[in-house]
């Protein structure tokens, strides 16, 4: 069985999240994940004037996805920065380009589940998921959050990430801030958690 972890990180914060999806994924027997993120759409110029090009740099050994990769996998889950309580544009226009895999129903029945980062803790985390799982169900997919029975969830110790409807990670208003123990714990989870999922709804 195959798993998509596809995303896309401008400073890295999301990156780590999706790094640690794919390892809870990888934790279950029989599984592949396959890790990728989604083409740029700002050029250099743009990345450099932004201070994210040392961020590029880091994931620069991580090959883009194509859009049949997604009707190849048998989940996908996917991470995205928050734009004002949505998606980012390059995810926004990586799946914009998938009408030919809707018209054929290639993600029917398949998992599929979302990871996110914001700068602040309500910074549209849970409406950037929610709004993510309206392109999937138009698409015939499963959704798959994060459940509660990931205890760190409930957690009273730090402000952290994470939601029942997915993984997430508080990156600070300058994007200081790394992903916490906790909020990888709950990528992990989640990763796990869709594996198995995806394992019994291919039984």
């Amino acid at each position: 069985m195959k798993i998509l972890v596809v995303y896309y990180s401008m400073y890295g914060h999301v990156y780590k999240l999706a790094e640690a999806a794919a390892q809870g994924v990888q934790s279950v027997e029989n599984v592949e994940v396959v890790f990728r993120r989604v083409p740029e759409t700002l050029s250099q110029e743009v990345l450099e004037k932004m201070g994210a090009l040392e961020a590029q740099k880091q994931q620069a050994h991580v090959p883009f996805c194509t859009v049949d990769e997604l009707g190849e996998a048998d989940a996908v889950i996917f991470g995205t920065p928050t734009r004002f309580g949505n998606m980012c544009a390059q995810m926004r226009q990586f799946l914009d380009a998938t009408g030919q895999l809707w018209m054929r129903g290639a993600l029917v029945g398949k998992v599929g589940s979302v990871i996110v980062s914001s700068n602040t803790q309500h910074g549209g985390q849970e409406s950037t998921i929610l709004s993510f799982h309206t392109t999937l169900l138009h698409h015939g997919m499963v959704i798959v959050g994060l459940p509660y029975t990931f205890q760190g969830q409930t957690t009273m110790d730090e402000i952290s990430g994470c939601s029942p409807y997915g993984a997430s990670t508080i990156a600070g208003v300058n994007g200081s801030r790394i992903p916490s123990k906790n909020e990888l714990a709950g990528a992990y989870f989640q990763g796990e958690h869709v594996a198995r999922i995806a394992k019994k709804l291919m039984a």
